[in-house]
């Protein structure tokens, strides 16, 4: 049985509940699933088969440790099948919501030196109330520019949950894999 180890780095936590369904999708396949921060994954390289890298994006840039971990990791990450997929707000415009037309996805492709087998982009969602007031305003602004949702007491998924599943089938794919679906979001 293979393991996936699926690693994470989130500001808010969206990241991670997107994550959380491509666990549950892969364990109903059968698949050992380890489920951590970008922070504790290094632990876990060595020992799975198959990694998943899920990062947010915030104002425009994945953070930073995203990159770091990527080519701290270069040679693990390159010995076995692995996959990357990035969560933003940009994602939610057809024309921008695929690999290769997402422009947060192509940049960051093109900076690192691994290069993920399978990638995929996700809409985010808007949680004004959750938000400081800083970034609320920031953020207000942005979707001003985007005609994104501006009200301050909007909490809004964009996500389309079952473009995640078909992501979670090909990840097990990449373990050789074939997933069935299980409920989710």
């Amino acid at each position: 049985m293979a393991n996936i180890l699926i690693a994470y780095s989130s500001v808010y936590g969206y990241t991670r509940k997107v994550c959380e369904l491509l666990e549950a999708e892969l364990k109903g396949g059968g698949l050992r699933v380890t489920l951590v921060p970008l922070a504790e994954a290094a632990a876990q390289l060595e020992r799975s088969d198959v990694v998943v890298i899920g990062a947010s994006i915030r104002y425009g840039k994945h953070n930073p440790a995203v990159t770091e971990f990527i080519r701290a990791h270069q040679a693990l990450l390159a010995a076995r099948p692995g996959a990357f997929f990035s969560v933003n707000l940009v994602a939610r415009k057809a024309g921008k919501n695929t690999p290769a037309t997402n422009p947060y996805v192509r940049k960051f492709l093109a900076r690192i030196p691994w290069q993920p087998q399978l990638v995929g982009v996700f809409a985010g969602n808007i949680d004004y109330p959750r938000y400081d007031s800083f970034d609320r305003t920031l953020i207000r602004i942005i979707m001003w520019l985007t005609d994104g949702p501006t009200d301050p007491t909007v909490s809004k998924e964009f996500t389309d949950w079952n473009e995640v599943r078909r992501y979670a089938e090909k990840a097990a794919a990449l373990a050789g894999v074939t997933v069935p679906r299980v409920s989710g979001p």
